[in-house]
């Protein structure tokens, strides 16, 4: 009987072990090529960077939802056309940590000073901007929520604008 089976089969019944390791995958091993994985990693970089492009161009689509809206675009909008001190707020700063280096006290204390200056215009700047930023809104768009509109553009007023996402889409001194 036993020859019986042999010669059916032709070969020794595989262990257990063997025949569970033949079926298992590898879950952490490759499933694609090198150049599959170039490929895709190719194309989505190029994703990205179109998706960068229209954010920096101010594509609505493209954009986050803090920034969607035609409130936040004339609030963008409205800041750009403006020159502000506080976007100069980190280049002063810098000026004021180099000062601070200087051994002198006189030129610390006045470095010192400056940037309490600086940081107090920045608040009062803020409450300023913030107000008459929502009145804007609030005559223009009588429909839309002013909840943070006043902090956005201060933000934005706050920032270089060189450094500015989305990038300004209209230059200074432009009327709005």
């Amino acid at each position: 009987m036993s020859e019986n089976t042999d010669d059916k089969k032709g070969r020794a019944t595989p262990k257990r072990k063997d025949s569970e390791a033949r079926l298992k995958v590898n879950s952490i091993a490759p499933a694609t090529s090198k150049e599959g994985k170039a490929r895709d990693r190719a194309l989505e970089k190029s994703r990205r960077v179109e998706a960068r492009a229209a954010f920096m161009r101010g594509e609505e689509s493209a954009l986050p939802a803090r920034d969607r809206g035609p409130a936040k675009k004339f609030v963008r909008n409205h800041i750009d056309s403006r020159r502000s001190l506080g976007e100069y707020f980190l280049p002063t700063i810098m000026v004021v940590l180099v000062l601070t280096a200087i051994p002198v006290k006189a030129i610390q204390l006045l470095a010192i000073l400056f940037l309490y200056a600086a940081m107090l215009y920045s608040f009062s700047s803020a409450i300023f901007v913030g107000r008459k930023i929502k009145k804007l809104v609030a005559e223009r768009f009588p429909n839309e929520s002013l909840k943070g509109i006043g902090m956005y553009g201060w933000l934005r007023s706050t920032q270089m604008r060189r450094m500015r996402a989305p990038a300004p889409q209209v230059k200074r001194g432009d009327s709005i």
